[in-house]
């Protein structure tokens, strides 16, 4: 064997073993319980779609704005954008193991006088006249994988690849439950602003009877003056209310992409609507439904394939560098044209680059035991936030169910006690007591169906809806 080769035999074991040493493993505990401790609820609801969880709504209004935010908000916008660049960037990673190079030209052309001294006119050698000089080269370099490093770069940007497209579909999902989340609001805004204004037209009922009282000396004007006050609270809470709900639909309009309408193009119901369930799944689901999950997966897949990268840069690069070229040269009495061509190669062993190259070994080591710890870290975050919000939204929905029913009786007990006012069986401190009672009731209810309506959408979000699973990375996509 000749020695260059046992040279170059003798280093790659030398490698292996270096390797061999600084090689370590990535466990990954992504364990999960077999169930969530939420309420078992019976639900009807288990076919629902969690790729557009909005429809179990059963509200056409709020499916049209989230279809709209998808397809035309800046926020969706931004998203396809940043996709396009991560195609790009994985692209651009392995072009460096194709063929490189290009091709160069050149010309020149050189008038030479002869000011001083002997003129030397030999054809081929005269030191005056006109030069003219033309050249063409195209110099390829080919670095020639023997060892695997394109396989690891391909990993690591197909993981990428991976992570932007996840990305892409995270901020879909979170698109679609912000949309939610602000029509609902801008709904209970609705329903208060309604309350409001009732309000606001009983407290004017009851001071048009009092001043009448008053005047008729069935009543003090101090009954009168407190209903009064009551009166300008109603009015100034009103005002407030649309303020806030004005606001509240400008914002939505801006999410949704439709920044230039008018507020009038977007009526909101005063209504809370049907409170769904969430649909039966398990933890484990969330392995394959949650975007950041999947996202912590590739990201670590990703840096496994540059920890494999850095590993290998220990082995010789093999550089294969043919070249062709073409040389024209003219001179007063002389002309020549050259045509070239090179097959070569290089060989680049790392020697004095080895403690170096063990440096950046070892940090890309540690970011990818960093990357596996976000992983796991991503996955018991996912399993918390589901499980809370599954908990969350059974309270709530207990919760409105017992506000109801006191709102019922709340309302009933006012209405008796306002008849025996206008009758005159009773003093204005009970009904407006008994007023107090019901709109405490029904406040403390509309914003406990808002909120559990709310807490459907984090649900929905939660447990990974929002995107179809069927667009996420394949594993075999993800290597």
């Amino acid at each position: 064997m000749p020695p260059c080769f046992r040279a170059a035999a003798g280093w790659v074991g030398l490698s292996c073993l270096v390797l061999a040493g600084c090689a370590s493993s990535r466990d990954v505990d992504t364990r999960l319980p077999a169930a969530y401790e939420a309420p078992a609820e019976a639900t009807t609801q288990d076919a629902v779609d969690l790729a557009a969880w909005w429809t179990a709504f059963g509200d056409p209004q709020l499916t049209a704005l989230i279809d709209h935010a998808l397809a035309a908000s800046p926020d969706a916008r931004t998203a396809v954008a940043k996709l396009r660049e991560a195609r790009a960037t994985r692209a651009g990673a392995l072009t460096a193991f194709l063929p490189q190079g290009n091709i160069r030209g050149s010309a020149s052309k050189t008038e030479n006088d002869v000011v001083g001294g002997t003129e030397i006119s030999i054809p081929g050698l005269s030191t005056s006249g006109a030069q003219e000089n033309l050249s063409a080269n195209f110099d390829v370099s080919w670095e020639v994988d023997l060892f695997g490093r394109l396989w690891a770069t391909r990993r690591a940007a197909n993981a990428e690849m991976a992570a932007a497209r996840l990305d892409y579909e995270a901020a879909r999902a979170s698109l679609a439950a912000n949309v939610a989340d602000s029509y609902f609001t801008a709904r209970g805004l609705a329903i208060q602003l309604d309350d409001a204004r009732a309000t606001e037209r009983i407290q004017a009922e009851l001071y048009r009877i009092a001043r009448i009282r008053a005047e008729r000396g069935l009543g003090s004007t101090a009954d009168a003056d407190r209903v009064a006050g009551e009166l300008a609270q109603a009015q100034s809470q009103v005002a407030g209310l649309e303020a806030d709900l004005q606001a509240q639909r400008r914002d939505l309009l801006i999410l949704v992409g439709r920044a230039i309408e008018p507020t009038a193009n977007l009526p909101v119901d005063a209504q809370v609507g049907v409170i769904p369930q969430a649909p039966a799944t398990l933890p484990g689901d969330l392995l394959a439904r949650r975007p950041d999950v999947r996202r912590a997966e590739a990201m670590l897949g990703s840096a496994l394939g540059r920890l494999d990268y850095a590993k290998l840069a220990f082995f010789p690069t093999v550089d294969f560098t043919p070249g062709i070229g073409i040389q024209k040269s003219e001179r007063p009495g002389f002309s020549s044209t050259i045509q070239s061509w090179t097959l070569g190669g290089a060989v680049t062993v790392p020697v004095l680059d080895i403690p170096r190259l063990l440096s950046e070994m070892k940090a890309q080591d540690a970011r990818a035991e960093q990357a596996a710890i976000a992983y796991e870290k991503a996955v018991q975050t996912a399993f918390g936030e589901a499980e809370n919000t599954l908990v969350r939204l059974a309270a709530d929905r207990r919760r409105v169910a017992t506000l109801q029913d006191g709102e019922a009786r709340a309302r009933r007990a006012y209405e008796a006690a306002q008849r025996g006012y206008v009758a005159g069986f009773n003093d204005l401190q009970t009904t407006l007591n008994n007023e107090q009672s019901w709109r405490a009731v029904r406040t403390q209810k509309t914003a406990a169906e808002v909120q559990a309506l709310r807490r459907a959408v984090q649900s929905y979000k939660a447990l990974g809806g929002g995107w179809p699973l069927q667009s996420a990375p394949t594993n075999k996509e993800a290597r």
